[in-house]
């Protein structure tokens, strides 16, 4: 096993209910290994300032209930600069820190894999509400979130049912679809409209109509926030005018936006993370670093973050020239199988909303 003295523990990014879980698994786990913990406050730019802060066992009690994350979290663009990475590492250095634990989504993994290349091993732990991570089936953060907006449409059900109107309620994801077409079909709702699959506006309109002549009084349509028009207006905001003019229904709209990112992690949140977290501390002692933990069917595993980068990347359609270069052909067809899947995934989820709309 490496001779690891000291482990640093970051968040980055978006916050996510779950994170404090894994801060908490990790710290515990490396502290039971014998290896000291630190924290770093606010993400890469904590590690750029200098804002370190000892773990203990006491430290982290009680936060596995929390949300958001104890360790606070940034946008850190001076990190994407090779003088902001030369802070961090001096930091690092001036510690004694011989690995980090890096908490959050692409753009946290991206941080360590530049700290890797510059000689400070890091494991990446995805957390993000929106699921967006290609290379694993489950982010930390996505339960939690969809049941925040579950709750929030079942209470938009009742007031619908009560005047015979319809609700359009935008939900975040960026431009990931997960969180509204998961929370549509839980909640019964009769579209879901997602960036990743065409949809038909006008066939929508005509079936909200045919059902309330047909005698449904309630109606709720989930549009993900990265939905917009030509003119980069928010989709859902036009549609809901749109859905009352072809209709005559009443048609309101919501947007939940921040709100389900925060509030108590779910179980599968907190066990997920916890989970990860003591992974992320196994393979930093079995040697292994650049790595992001990851949940493939049902097992906790682990993949090469830049494998996971790039998966990502294709998968979203923002490969860049020279992407593809350092993988074999084999990987390469891995990498399609694995964006085919999950385009398959939403597309059989988008389809039981549809027939289940009736």
């Amino acid at each position: 096993m490496a001779k690891f003295r000291k482990i640093g523990i970051l968040t980055s990014g978006g916050d996510a209910p779950g994170m404090n879980a894994a801060v908490r698994a990790v710290a515990r786990k490396a502290l039971d290994e014998g290896v000291e913990v630190v924290g770093v406050i606010g993400g890469y730019s904590g590690l750029i300032k200098d804002k370190i802060v000892p773990l203990n066992p006491r430290s982290v009690s009680n936060i596995i209930s929390h949300g958001g994350t104890v360790l606070y979290s940034d946008r850190c663009p001076e990190f994407k600069t090779e003088e902001g990475m030369q802070r961090a590492i001096a930091t690092c250095k001036k510690h004694g820190i011989d690995a980090i634990v890096a908490l959050g989504g692409d753009g946290t993994f991206r941080g360590a894999t530049d700290l890797t290349n510059r000689g400070i091993p890091t494991v990446g732990i995805p957390c993000t509400i929106d699921n967006d991570i290609t290379a694993t089936d489950y982010t930390i953060g996505f339960d939690s979130a969809m049941n925040t907006t579950l709750t929030m449409i079942d209470c938009l059900r009742d007031t619908c049912e009560s005047h015979a109107r319809c609700n359009v309620v935008e939900v975040m994801g960026r431009d990931c679809g997960g969180i509204a077409l998961n929370t549509a079909l839980a909640s019964g709702a009769v579209a879901a409209i997602i960036p990743e699959i065409p949809f038909d506006e006008q066939e929508i309109l005509s079936r909200i109509k045919t059902l309330a002549d047909a005698g449904k009084r309630s109606f709720l349509v989930v549009v993900s926030e990265g939905v917009v028009t030509a003119d980069g207006q928010k989709y859902g905001e036009v549609l809901a005018k749109r859905i009352d003019a072809y209709t005559g229904i009443e048609t309101k709209f919501a947007r939940f936006a921040h709100v389900v990112r925060g509030g108590s992690p779910s179980l599968r949140d907190r066990f997920t993370a916890t989970a990860m977290g003591v992974r992320a501390v196994e393979l930093l002692l079995e040697g292994k670093s650049n790595v992001v933990i990851c949940e493939i069917d049902g097992a906790i595993t682990h993949l090469d973050i830049n494998y996971a980068l790039i998966a990502d990347r294709m998968y979203k359609n923002k490969l860049k020239t020279g992407d593809l270069d350092p993988f074999t052909a084999a990987q390469i067809a891995d990498m399609q199988k694995l964006a085919a899947k999950r385009k398959a995934e939403l597309v059989a989820v988008s389809k039981m909303v549809v027939h289940t709309s009736k």
